[in-house]
């Protein structure tokens, strides 16, 4: 044994007999994490908030939070002379004389982008995949927290420098704040201090910038890495991969030599975007002014939709008691925002309650497999991206030579159509890729080859799937609704668990399938006579009732593996709804010809 390593022993006993963690170590290094493109999305944001934390430590030491008026004297000479605040002024010296300066803030700034980018693509992933579901709730809650602090400390951050376009976006804060019914005026004054802009705004920012809510967000962090390692990591579908196990690798030495490399090639990247990539040129806005504007101006992307959302809503002002509602302002940023943090937050609740699904899931859904869930989250990212794109209708007016108002209207009316028509086209499209499932597994993979029978007839020859892909494809659950009295069938099992030929018989008017129906042989039949019917409750019989069978069923619409077993309308059309049952084929089948 080499002396480095009776010194690592020796350190390592003296901990382990005070401290008692070498079992607790032993645990976390042999903790298995399953791979997947995907899973880098979270790491992507956790390295940014770090980057930000390091970046930001260093600013602070030479960022002055003040709007004291000074008279500018600096190494920016077409600025000389000019009044402005110390934090406009703090700000050129950070970027013209501090050595390394200019680059720490363009990495701060880039890797706040990268950071928010990086959240909301990751909580995309989560929500197609259904990883929010059981046990996983409380890590959504915390994610849609982190995107809504995250959304607010970016905008904070972006106002210090306190130059004409972050002035201009306090401005429209201060109006935002104003639009507040009855009390807008008291917490305007509140967090202003007095009349804009005042004197306190950019000291308030800079604390709520640099010490609340970074600590809010690392708290947050912290919660959600432990939960997530408490609950063990979702995997995606595939071969050996259940809600009883992980496949992948363990944390020492393979997951942390690869998460660590991850942290440096981000780094790398950051910083060389920003040495290549000029971003919020202040000197070249000049200092706030409130009688000064600026043409083309546009916030960070994740501000995007607020901009879109006050641009797109006509005047509406509504004086009643005396009190002015201004609805064109209140409804663009608050409600908009506010409903869709809401729907958000609540969605796991409310899909727990159509469904009837209180099973613990560790094994994702692929998009295609949920195709209403799919629906709605691209029916709202298309809301999104619409309110983000009216963000620019002045830039988009310009270039392509089309009257600002067409931009306008045409917003108006796309905002509300587009999600309808990006919802039907979404679900038609993963109806689509599920038959083309049913039929990798009925037919098998097309192998290219032609061949003509003795008859004259050519035909194809296909081949299996290798076991991955059908596992993969046979890892979807189907969902067979809920009884009429509101209580959910026994009957959700994965795809390949069920029999061929198999098939419930149940009477539209509310029956459940007995527990049988999980452990049925193979082409064996479950009948539910009219004696184990249900009576529908008083529960089911009112309007939320109803509304929840009804929704439940637009929710497990899709098309089953096998061949007229599908539960999208319970109807027979010739197109995989009837009533016909065929045998799947196995994987190791040899290759078949298909006609």
């Amino acid at each position: 044994m080499s002396t480095a390593d009776k010194a690592l022993r020796g350190v390592g006993g003296y901990l382990d007999d005070r401290f008692r963690g070498a079992k607790s170590l032993r645990t976390f290094f042999r903790k298995i994490f399953p791979d997947h493109w995907s899973f880098l999305l979270g790491e992507i944001a956790l390295y940014s908030f770090i980057i930000l934390l390091l970046t930001g430590t260093f600013l602070t030491l030479f960022f002055n939070p003040s709007m004291t008026d000074v008279v500018y004297h600096g190494t920016y000479t077409k600025l000389n002379g000019v009044r402005m605040s110390e934090a406009y002024a703090s700000t050129l010296n950070i970027s013209f004389d501090v050595r390394g300066g200019l680059l720490m803030r363009q990495i701060h700034h880039w890797a706040a982008l990268l950071f928010l980018a990086a959240i909301m693509s990751h909580m995309l992933r989560i929500f197609f995949t259904g990883a929010f579901r059981k046990p996983r709730e409380i890590n959504w809650l915390i994610g849609v927290t982190l995107l809504t602090l995250g959304i607010l400390e970016g905008f904070v951050g972006y106002s210090l420098p306190d130059d004409l376009l972050s002035g201009t976006g306090l401005r429209i804060l201060e109006g935002v704040l104003l639009s507040i019914p009855i009390v807008g005026t008291y917490v305007t004054f509140f967090v202003l201090g007095g009349q804009f802009p005042g004197h306190l705004l950019i000291p308030r920012l800079y604390i709520v910038h640099v010490l609340l809510l970074p600590a809010l967000i690392l708290a947050l962090v912290t919660a959600h890495l432990f939960i997530m390692f408490h609950q063990k990591h979702t995997q995606m579908p595939g071969k050996a991969r259940t809600d009883h196990n992980v496949v992948g690798a363990p944390m020492y030495p393979y997951f942390m030599a690869k998460t660590g490399a991850f942290f440096f090639f981000i780094f790398a990247v950051l910083a060389g975007l920003s040495t290549v990539a000029q971003i919020n040129p202040i000197w070249l806005f000049g200092p706030y002014n409130p009688a000064a504007i600026s043409a083309g101006s546009q916030p960070d992307f994740y501000m995007g939709w607020l901009e879109g959302a006050l641009r797109m809503m006509p005047a509406w002002q509504i004086n009643l008691w005396g009190y002015a509602l201004s609805l064109s302002v209140f409804i663009a940023a608050l409600l908009i925002f506010g409903l869709l943090m809401t729907g958000l937050a609540l969605y796991p609740f409310i899909e727990q309650w159509v469904t009837g699904d209180k099973r613990e899931h560790h094994v994702l859904d692929r998009p295609r497999n949920a195709a209403t869930r799919t629906a709605i989250g691209v029916a709202g990212v298309t809301f999104y991206g619409v309110l983000w794109l009216l963000g620019g209708n002045d830039l988009i007016a310009h270039y392509f030579d089309i009257q600002l108002y067409w931009t306008t209207w045409f917003g108006r009316i796309v905002i509300v159509v587009g999600p309808i028509v990006a919802y039907i086209l979404t679900k038609r499209i993963c109806l689509g890729l599920q038959r083309k499932d049913r039929e990798l597994i009925e037919h098998g993979v097309e192998s290219g080859i032609i061949r003509q029978l003795p008859s004259g007839e050519f035909i194809e020859v296909t081949r299996p799937p290798d076991e991955e892909s059908r596992a993969a494809v046979m890892s979807r659950v189907l969902f067979h609704g809920l009884a009429a009295d509101g209580e959910r069938e026994d009957g959700l099992l994965p795809a390949e668990t069920r029999a061929p030929g198999a098939e419930v018989a149940a009477a539209a008017a509310g029956t459940r399938a007995p527990a049988a129906f999980e452990s049925r042989a193979p082409g064996a039949e479950v009948a539910v006579s009219e004696a184990e019917s249900r009576v529908p409750t008083p529960e089911a019989r009112h309007v939320m009732g109803r509304l929840r069978l009804r929704l439940n069923h637009v929710f497990r619409e899709g098309i089953s593996l096998q061949e007229g077993d599908s539960h999208g309308d319970g109807h027979g059309h010739g197109d995989g709804h009837g009533d016909g049952h065929r045998e799947l084929p196995s994987a190791d089948e040899e290759s078949t010809p298909r006609s």
